[in-house]
């Protein structure tokens, strides 16, 4: 008896090892900023088999305001299931609590769009197996992450190929005295031009058809739900193709964890129609 129990032991640390072993590997890492003069974190996974392989693919994602880096880490438990499962490298950015993702024309210290696009991205192909082209990167988030995401793909479509937006803040000139809006962008009523040329909604003339692969989605009880239905009417009257989705939901984690699922698949799809090597 004692012998099988100890058998029965020796199995279940084994296979706890070997079940370890297989795991994502989850990294926080420091990052620098030249732009803002400070270090900045990021969570990074790396999925199974990660050192035998050759190049992956990385999804970038962003919190909402308020937020910081760590905020997916802790809310979506699945992550390095995700990074696994789709052999992808996955980065929780930190976007400071309400810096939307911008190069503020009125706070130098805030270059936030500088430091994802370029700096962040240089970093992780520097440090990790990336493929280093548009075709191996895609960019999400929840909230500000969302407008973040769809502004830093609009703006640098030649760094991300494909994007996702959740519950995204995608027309900021409805909100002028929230989330710290004006800190970045200087009030509404004194600086109406920041307002306007920095909302993703009067962005869109700087994409054509197929130039990014797009989903983005809101739930019908979000606060967000009219600006975001109002954007994909404009992306259809510009015959811009992306996928859209709305459903029963509010500005919640609930929410988003179950969009995330939804938006890796897709990205999934877009890796391997754009990196025959990935099949």
């Amino acid at each position: 008896m004692k012998k099988n129990l100890l058998l029965i032991l020796f199995l279940a640390i084994s296979l706890a090892f070997i079940n370890e072993a297989k795991a994502a590997k989850v990294d926080t890492v420091e990052t620098y900023s030249d732009a803002m003069h400070k270090k900045i974190k990021a969570v990074v996974y790396t999925p199974e088999g990660y050192e035998q392989g050759k190049e992956y693919p990385v999804v970038y994602l962003l919190h909402g305001a308020g937020g910081k880096y760590s905020d997916w880490a802790k809310s979506a438990a699945k992550l390095a299931v995700s990074s696994d499962l789709y052999h992808e490298i996955i980065v929780c950015v930190d976007g400071s609590v309400n810096s939307w993702y911008i190069d503020s024309p009125v706070d130098p210290t805030y270059k936030y769009e500088t430091y994802v696009a370029k700096e962040l991205i240089a970093y992780i192909d520097k440090n990790y197996k990336t493929i280093k082209s548009r075709t191996g990167r895609a960019i999400t988030g929840l909230s500000m992450g969302g407008h973040g995401a769809l502004y830093l793909s609009i703006k640098h479509q030649d760094v991300f190929g494909a994007v996702g937006s959740m519950s995204g803040g995608v027309d900021i000139r409805p909100f002028p005295k929230n989330w710290d809006l004006a800190k970045r962008l200087g009030s509404y009523a004194e600086y109406p031009e920041n307002w306007e040329k920095n909302t993703v909604t009067n962005m869109l003339y700087l994409l054509t058809p197929n130039s990014l692969s797009i989903i983005f989605d809101c739930g019908t009880e979000d606060f967000f739900y009219k600006v975001n239905l109002e954007l994909h009417e404009k992306l259809l009257e510009r015959n811009i193709p992306h996928d859209y989705i709305a459903r029963p939901g509010g500005h919640t984690w609930p929410y988003w964890v179950n969009s995330l699922n939804y938006q890796l698949l897709f990205f999934n799809g877009y890796f391997k129609k754009n990196n025959p090597q990935l099949n």
